[in-house]
C-alpha cells in the first residue's frame, strides 16, 4: 500500500530528577551534600532509510516517545541518559511541525538524520546548590520535560523523470516496458491510483529513475482526481515526459498538453518551465498519418522534441529514453557537497518574559526561562520554593509584580502552575 501523507506525535524523554543526599561515611566529618544530577532525556530523531518507499508504517503507529533520563545517585553520581527514539522515513520525506507548518527536515539522501524533538535536561542534585553560605542544601531540581510535537509527514518521490498524461494514455504500460516496475494495467481510466517508481537502464553504467504519476485532469491543482496529491511528486523531477494519445478520434492531443501544462503552472509556476519531451503513444493502433503529422508539426513549432512510440510493442521507446538520458546529462544534479544543508529541528525561539494583570488580585506570567524554572522546582519542598523566589527576584519578575500592584496573597499563574505572591 502506497501512503504519502501521515500525522504523528512525538515526545522526547523527560530529564531525570536530581537527588537530595547527604554523605554519611563514618570517618568523614561534616560530609555535606552528594546528590547527583539526573540524566538527560532521549531525543526523537528522524533518519532516512533508502529501503523505504512509503509512509505506510505510520498508519499502524502514530505515537513515538523517547526514554526518560534516570534520577541522579548518591556520591555525586549522574543518572543515565535516556535512549533516543529513532523514526525511519523514506528518502524524499518532508517533515513539518503541524503547529506552524515550519519545515523541520527535508530528507534528500540516505542516512540523513534530524532531531525532531529534544530531550529535557536532567535536574541538578543538591550537591550543585552548595555554597559557602548554604552548605547543606536539602533540595534538588526536577527533570525538565522533553519537547512534544505533532508532525506532518509528506512524501515527495525522488525521481529524475516524471511521466505525465491524461488518464489511460499508457503511462503504466511505458514504465512496465522500460523498467522492472509492474503497475496495474487495465483499459479503463484511473487504473493507476498511486505513483510508481522504476529504474531505467539505458546502457551499462547509465540509468535514471522514472516516476509514473497517476492521470491528471483539468482542475488537478485544486484536488480534482486527487491531483493535488499527485502533483507534489513532480516537484523533485528534472525532466518531464508528456504522454499523449493521438488515436482517439474526438480528442485533441494539443489541448490535452495545454491542460497539463496549465495545471503544472497553477500548482507551481516553475514546473511548467522545466525541460519536457512529448511521446505520442499507441502508434501500434495505426492512427491517421495526417493527424500524427499535424500534431507533430505543431509541437515541434513550439520547441518540443516529439517521439512516436508504442508502449505495448516497444516501438520508439528506447529512442525516447536515450533522449531523456541526453537531457539529464545536461542538467547534472547537485552533488551532496553542493546542496544546501538540510534544515535542522532547532529549539523553538525563546518566548520573552511577560508579566501582566489578569484581573483583580490575579497576575499572569509567561516566558521560556521562568516557566522552566517553575516546572523544575519541587514545590513541596520549602527550601526549594525559597530558592525559586530568589531566582524570580533575579529575573526581575518580583519587581514587575510589585510595579503592577501585587500584594501578599494575590494569585500568580506561571505556565500551568498557580502560586501565591509573598514578599
Amino acid at each position: 500500500m502506497f501512503v504519502d501523507e501521515a500525522e504523528i506525535e512525538v515526545a522526547a524523554g523527560d530529564g531525570g530528577d536530581g537527588l537530595v543526599s547527604l554523605r554519611h561515611e563514618k570517618h568523614v566529618p561534616r560530609g555535606g551534600p552528594d546528590g547527583g544530577n539526573g540524566g538527560r532525556g532521549g531525543d526523537v530523531r528522524g533518519t532516512a532509510d533508502p529501503s523505504l518507499r512509503t509512509l505506510v508504517d505510520f498508519t499502524y503507529r502514530s505515537h513515538y516517545r523517547a526514554e526518560g533520563g534516570v534520577r541522579g545517585g548518591s556520591n555525586n553520581r549522574r543518572g543515565r541518559d535516556g535512549a533516543d527514539e529513532i523514526i525511519r522515513v523514506p528518502v524524499g520525506t518532508v517533515i513539518k511541525d503541524s503547529a506552524d507548518q515550519s519545515v523541520l527536515a527535508d530528507v534528500t539522501h540516505g542516512g540523513q538524520e534530524t532531531v525532531l524533538a529534544r530531550g529535557g535536561r536532567g535536574g541538578r542534585g543538591n550537591a550543585s546548590f552548595a555554597t559557602a553560605t548554604r552548605r547543606t542544601p536539602r533540595f534538588a531540581e526536577k527533570g525538565e520535560p522533553g519537547e512534544r510535537r505533532r508532525l506532518s509527514l509528506e512524501l515527495k518521490l525522488l525521481a529524475d523523470v516524471g511521466l505525465l498524461g491524461m488518464p489511460n494514455v499508457g503511462k503504466s504500460s511505458l514504465i512496465a516496458r522500460v523498467s522492472a516496475a509492474r503497475p496495474k494495467i487495465a483499459d479503463y481510466p484511473f487504473t493507476t491510483l498511486v505513483p510508481n517508481l522504476g529504474v531505467v537502464r539505458v546502457e551499462e553504467g547509465t540509468s535514471f529513475v522514472i516516476a509514473d504519476l497517476p492521470g491528471l485532469v483539468e482542475g488537478a491543482h485544486r484536488g480534482a482526481g486527487r491531483g493535488d496529491r499527485f502533483l507534489r511528486h513532480v516537484e523533485r523531477t528534472r525532466l518531464l515526459i508528456h504522454m499523449l494519445d493521438a488515436t482517439v478520434p474526438d480528442r485533441d492531443p494539443l489541448a490535452d498538453l495545454a491542460v497539463l501544462n496549465e495545471e503544472l503552472r497553477l500548482y507551481q509556476e516553475e514546473l511548467a518551465s522545466r525541460r519536457q519531451l512529448v511521446a505520442l503513444n499507441k502508434i501500434d493502433l495505426r492512427p491517421p498519418a495526417e493527424k500524427l503529422e499535424a500534431v507533430e508539426e505543431s509541437l515541434r513549432a513550439e520547441g518540443y522534441d516529439v517521439f512516436r512510440i508504442s508502449a505495448l510493442t516497444g516501438e520508439g521507446v528506447w529512442e525516447l529514453m536515450g533522449r531523456a538520458v541526453q537531457l539529464l546529462a545536461q542538467e547534472e544534479p547537485q552533488t551532496r557537497e553542493e546542496m544546501p544543508p538540510p534544515p535542522r529541528a532547532e529549539p523553538r525561539p525563546k518566548r520573552p518574559l511577560r508579566v501582566e494583570r489578569a484581573g483583580t488580585g490575579s497576575y499572569l506570567i509567561s516566558g521560556e526561562d521562568v516557566e522552566r524554572a517553575v516546572i523544575m522546582t519541587d514545590l513541596e519542598n520549602e527550601e526549594a520554593v525559597r530558592h525559586l523566589h530568589r531566582r524570580l527576584e533575579r529575573m526581575g519578575v518580583m519587581r514587575r509584580l510589585r510595579d503592577l500592584g501585587a500584594r501578599d496573597g494575590d494569585r500568580v499563574t506561571i505556565g500551568t502552575v498557580e502560586l501565591d505572591f509573598v514578599e
